[in-house]
């Protein structure tokens, strides 16, 4: 089978998983055309991908160019599966008039849009979505929102980590090798802290979405005092810059310690995990979490709050002292902390993985309309 995987710019969980995904496919035997920018490419080392992304970035000629390129790959392909909004819209561009069914999986919730913008965003996501012969959600509430778009088939499709078996695989450290690893991951990163101090940990990119302030906040007013709480991932230069000038200001006991070429043991040094995001569809790294057996705080929104459900801890969207409490409440009851930590790993071995996924899609694929 003939796939085109359109992916636009990403530097996150999309990315992750468009690639883990082609890999399966092509170990299947499918054949995958990996379309996508130069940026995304190069964040995920993408081997022969195609960088035929039209935009801005490339000018009105160049774009045109790709358009064509596209086109004529779509036309001889079996399946395109586009991921994403952008995506999305450019692959119902390029397969019209053309055979080839249209995929296309949403990985991320429209924020925050509102007056002429957020009508225009719902009238493309409306066309997207009537296009397509098939569309997925990472999350429940995104397949909702493409039913009330108009999908005409929709499904809930599970994103998993590919690095969660690895994390299966290992060993959950107890309490004494967490704080000693984590004592060498802080001297390492020039951070002070108590000897024996318990790591609370985030792996996020610097964004908006991440809601990032109010992690800040929390960790302000979370005991232990000695603590350290430390975000690891990078993004936005200036909002980066604005919460290291809070924490500075109020002597809070956070540390942004940028990308990191092992976040596994920053996991396996974590006492507690949090993610305070906005929204999240199956947040990869609240899988990570789970599997190396680190309890979970996380906002009650999206995708976050099937998978962590029942075995972490969740709290409302915005709210610094839900999270503070909760943070307490792990640190300070090592029983706590075993229960939610075999319960995350028990559920992260229930979850498909990277080969599971991809033979769920080739299956998807060949029962599209127009398949034989």
């Amino acid at each position: 089978m003939k796939v085109v995987m359109l992916v636009g710019r990403s530097t996150g969980g999309i990315g992750t998983h468009a690639v883990d995904l082609a890999e399966g496919l092509r170990a299947l035997g499918d054949e995958v055309s990996f379309v996508t920018d130069r940026m995304t490419a190069d964040r995920f080392a993408i081997a022969g991908a195609l960088l035929w992304w039209p935009g801005g970035a490339v000018g009105p000629v160049e774009s045109l160019r790709h358009l064509w390129r596209l086109r004529r790959l779509v036309r001889a392909a079996d399946v395109v599966h586009a991921h994403g909004h952008q995506a999305g819209l450019l692959a119902s561009i390029v397969a019209v008039g053309t055979h080839t069914p249209v995929v296309v999986s949403q990985h991320n919730a429209v924020l925050g849009s509102g007056g002429l913008k957020g009508r225009l965003s719902g009238l493309v996501q409306g066309l997207v979505a009537r296009r397509a012969a098939l569309t997925t959600g990472a999350s429940s509430d995104l397949v909702d929102e493409a039913r009330r778009h108009g999908a005409r088939d929709t499904r809930l499709a599970a994103v998993p980590s590919p690095r969660v078996p690895g994390l299966l695989a290992q060993e959950t450290p107890d309490t004494e090798a967490r704080r000693a690893l984590a004592a060498e991951l802080l001297r390492d990163n020039g951070i002070d802290a108590e000897p024996g101090a318990p790591l609370v940990l985030t792996i996020a990119r610097i964004a908006p979405q991440k809601d990032l302030e109010t992690l800040v906040d929390a960790g302000g007013a979370a005991e232990p005092a000695q603590a350290p709480w430390v975000v690891v991932g990078d993004g936005d230069a200036d909002l980066l810059s604005r919460l290291r000038r809070r924490v500075e200001a109020a002597g809070l006991p956070v540390h942004f310690v940028g990308p990191q070429d092992d976040p596994d043991r920053w996991l396996r040094a974590a006492e507690v995990f949090v993610l305070p995001s906005l929204w999240e569809a199956r947040a990869l790294v609240v899988q990570e979490a789970m599997a190396a057996g680190v309890p979970v705080v996380a906002t009650e929104t999206g995708g976050l709050t099937d998978l962590v459900s029942g075995v972490g801890t969740l709290v409302p969207v915005r709210d610094p002292s839900a999270v503070a409490a909760a943070v307490q409440r792990y640190l300070a009851d090592p029983a706590a902390r075993h229960t939610a930590s075999v319960a995350g790993r028990e559920r992260a071995r229930s979850w498909d993985d990277g080969t599971a996924t991809a033979s769920r899609w080739h299956e998807w694929y060949s029962a599209l309309p127009g398949m034989t």
